[in-house]
Formats: structure tokens, C-alpha cells, sequence
């Protein structure tokens, strides 16, 4: 997962109707080749998006961006915030696979499995960082009158950074349990397809 670059605006005097954390997805794909798991394997980590310029690639990726606007208020010679929403803007990058037809039904079978897991570790992220834009949102309505505007939106940097830092180190967490549970995740996932399958309600 990329890391996320913040835009704080100040709307003093423009009207931002209150709303609760809006996140706003979008997806696309990179191919992948093979007729055997480990030339499936092997694409994904050759043909895989790069995360924060590493050289290294990875089979799934969700780059975001966090967007505060923050409207302001004077009022008997204080500033307090009037309105807040923060908006989550996140792009998932998945893999699909253009021999899925050629292939024999055990590699399908592999296959849908862990797309389908790329697909929902993913979108964790995704519900991680709308999360953390709701705390956001709720943490900068909750900030306390002061003397001018500018002294407020120096604390609403602060708190924003603060949060935002909370969020990266969920996100990493969530990453480093999903990785120790990964093989067993995934065969237990492969169980339950494979069962799906003799009760006939998944066909291939």
C-alpha cells in the first residue's frame, strides 16, 4: 500500500455541506500468464505493481489519498471549525489472468481462490483508511475554539498528522498479520471453494 499524501484546504468562507467520510474507489488490472501455479507465481511478482518505488512488486496494491477540507468560522472574536469532510481517494490494482479458460480446473480452482483473497485484502485497506477518515473527521469537529484562525488550522495540522500516522501504522499491522496467516488463509479458503463445489453451488 502506497503511502498517503494529505491536502488540508482552508474554507473560510465557502460553504462544505457536513457528510461523513467519503471514500471513492476506482480499479484496474495488470495480466497475468501461465498455464502452471509457478509460472502464475512467477508473474505475479515480475508483472505486479511496485509500492513506494521499491523494486520490489507485489499481486495486489491500493494507492490512496486523503483530502481535508475544513471550513472555519469567526465569532465573537473566536475561531472554531464549522464543518469538516474528509475524502479517501483509493486505487486498487489487481491481477487477472488471461488463460483462465485453457486451464484445467484444479489451477481455476487455485486461481479464483486467490484472486478473490488478493481482492478482499485489498479492500481492507480501503475500509481501514475510511476508518480513519470517519476518527478524522470526528476528531477535528471535536477541536476547541481559539483566538484566530490561523492558531486553529496550525492544531488541525497537528491533529491531522497525528491520525494520519495512527492510520499508516494499522495499515502496516494489517499487512504483517495478513502475511503470517497467509498459507493457512489460503488453505482454508481452498477447502471451503472445494466444498462449495461438491454441494454444487459453485460450478466451474
Amino acid at each position: 500500500m502506497n503511502r498517503l499524501f494529505l491536502a488540508v484546504s482552508l474554507f473560510a468562507a465557502l460553504s462544505v455541506p457536513a457528510s461523513a467520510a467519503t471514500l471513492i474507489r476506482s480499479y484496474s488490472y495488470f495480466t497475468v500468464r501461465g498455464n502452471s501455479l509457478p509460472e502464475i507465481e512467477h508473474q505475479l511478482h515480475t508483472q505486479g505493481p511496485q509500492i513506494d518505488g521499491s523494486v520490489e512488486r507485489h499481486p495486489g496494491a491500493t494507492n490512496m489519498e486523503f483530502t481535508s477540507k475544513v471550513r472555519y468560522r469567526e465569532a465573537d472574536g473566536r475561531c472554531s471549525v464549522d464543518d469538516v469532510q474528509v475524502t479517501v481517494r483509493a486505487h486498487v490494482i489487481l491481477p487477472r489472468w488471461r488463460d483462465w479458460r485453457r486451464a484445467d480446473q484444479e489451477l481455476r480452482i487455485i486461481w479464483d481462490t486467490l484472486a478473490s483473497d488478493i481482492k478482499r485484502h485489498e479492500e481492507s485497506h480501503m475500509n481501514i483508511a475510511k476508518n480513519h477518515a470517519r476518527m478524522l473527521e470526528d476528531s477535528l469537529r471535536a477541536l476547541p475554539r481559539m483566538r484566530s484562525c490561523e492558531d486553529l488550522a496550525d492544531k488541525v495540522e497537528i491533529v491531522t498528522d497525528r491520525a494520519l500516522a495512527r492510520h499508516d501504522d494499522e495499515q502496516n499491522e494489517f499487512d504483517r498479520i495478513e502475511t503470517i496467516n497467509f498459507e493457512s488463509r489460503i488453505e482454508r479458503l481452498l477447502n471451503y471453494r472445494l466444498e462449495q463445489i461438491e454441494a454444487g453451488r459453485i460450478r466451474y
